[in-house]
């Protein structure tokens, strides 16, 4: 038997087991799936906005691949410098492949961008998500205007969340101590902000699309912006996704004034941010300097500047990946240094370690992106299989759990933690609503120690 462990239960640890357990080239494998959170999934529970429901459903393919007897599931398990290290994984497995995603984002590197009201939309979408290291971090949404700044489906989707109204987001499973801060939002305008032209920008064009179909709200594009990007007089030179971006975006910068409307989302372009203003330790304005085309694909800064007034900001310009203890890290990419998936260390790759996902690629692509990811990995680990299947290592993990962590959750955990949210969700006569703290998972996956 070829034991590996796959640590990260996001798309591309479901994937990576998956692949392992579907070939034939070997064909007695088990794969044990490692997640640092007492829940599955990854992004797709904590990264997906709530009222995205098509993609939420997504969830479900990944729980067939985790229900397959090959694989085992352990949550709360916490794997570099608090906890297992990658050299006592490989004591207890033949292989291990981490898929650890990309945690941090990136920051802008701007004066003002700690003051208060200044976030980073990573934390704002683990807070609505019901991350529980998000719990308890008190977004103020009591000021009028908000600016997100970057133009892919991040910013678009909390724009998105931030102009929908309660009674759209009480059908969705927000947490409750999220949601009430959504209802009493006072936020009126969101200013979506990018410093390129909609030519360039990375949301896909149904993310785009939907800001156009919110109840309540308007869209706005101002024309001026779209007539400095070259692709809007001609397209010819986008990708047809791109291209399908700028019609949207020009229909709407040509669109008669909409009437009246609670809640305006506006999307401003070739404006880069130099410093958010503050009064008082709070963000009031960011300032941005207009920016035009270089002709070699990027922008330059004109000298012209402009403010827009917001007492919250939030970035959206990116991930960027984070060491793990005990593995080697590459600081200017973000991702561990590897070949076809095999861990480099000083150049060789070494044996038993693998990598997958953003940690292996870094932060680009779609939840699709992550699945012939995978194959690489593991065609690359099937490919050493006789060497590794040769090492001594230790009796089966899950026959001694804890050799694993200090109280980890099993898969039955989990199924107790969904049936508490369903439960949480029928007492407040709302659908199924999250559990957003850790001491409220870890009771919810053992009910019968209460």
């Amino acid at each position: 038997m070829l034991r590996v462990a796959v640590v990260g239960s996001g798309p591309s640890g479901v994937y990576t087991a998956q692949a392992l357990v579907q070939q034939s080239a070997v064909p007695d494998v088990r794969v044990d799936v490692l997640d640092r959170l007492p829940c599955p999934y990854g992004l797709v529970r904590y990264g997906v906005a709530p009222d995205h429901e098509k993609i939420k459903s997504l969830q479900q393919n990944l729980r067939t691949v985790l229900e397959d007897e090959r694989i085992g599931f352990l949550g709360n398990v916490e794997v570099g410098a608090r906890g297992l290290s990658p050299a006592r994984l490989l004591e207890l497995y033949h292989a291990v492949v981490y898929c650890v995603g990309a945690a941090r984002d990136r920051r802008l590197g701007v004066p003002g961008e700690d003051l208060a009201g200044s976030f980073s939309a990573t934390d704002f979408v683990s807070w609505y998500s019901a991350h529980p290291d998000a719990a308890g971090n008190g977004f103020g949404l009591g000021g009028r205007s908000a600016v997100v700044i970057g133009v892919g489906n991040v910013a678009v989707d909390v724009a998105r969340i931030l102009a929908r109204g309660p009674e759209e987001l009480r059908a969705t499973d927000v947490p409750r101590d999220a949601l009430a801060v959504l209802e009493a939002s006072r936020v009126r305008e969101v200013h979506v902000v990018g410093r390129r032209g909609p030519g360039q920008a990375k949301f896909t064009t149904k993310e785009l699309r939907e800001l156009g179909t919110l109840p309540g709200a308007r869209v706005r594009v101002d024309a001026a912006d779209l007539a400095l990007d070259p692709s809007f007089a001609d397209p010819t030179g986008l990708s047809p996704a791109n291209r399908r971006n700028l019609e949207v975006v020009r229909g709407w910068a040509a669109a008669p004034p909409a009437p009246a409307a609670v809640r305006t989302v506006t999307l401003r372009f070739f404006l880069r941010p130099v410093e958010l203003l503050g009064e008082d330790g709070r963000v009031v304005a960011v300032r941005f300097e207009r920016t035009e085309p270089d002709g070699t694909g990027g922008v330059r800064g004109t000298g012209r500047y402009e403010e827009i007034a917001a007492q919250l900001v939030l970035r959206a310009v990116g991930y960027q990946g984070v060491p793990l203890s005990g593995l080697p890290f590459d600081e200017a990419r973000g991702t561990v240094p590897h070949a076809a998936g095999r861990v480099l260390r000083g150049g060789v790759p070494s044996p038993g370690e693998y990598v997958a996902g953003w940690i292996k690629r870094g932060p680009t692509g779609v939840i699709g992106t992550n699945r012939p990811c995978a194959k690489e990995t593991v065609t690359s680990l099937l490919a050493d299989a006789d060497a590794l299947a040769g090492r001594t290592v230790a009796p089966d993990p899950l026959s001694a759990p804890r050799d694993l962590g200090h109280d980890p959750v099993a898969w039955p955990g989990w199924l107790s933690i969904e049936s508490a949210e369903a439960a949480l969700g029928r007492s407040l006569g709302r659908g199924r609503v999250k559990i957003a703290d850790w001491a409220g998972l870890r009771r919810a996956a053992r009910p019968d120690a209460a």
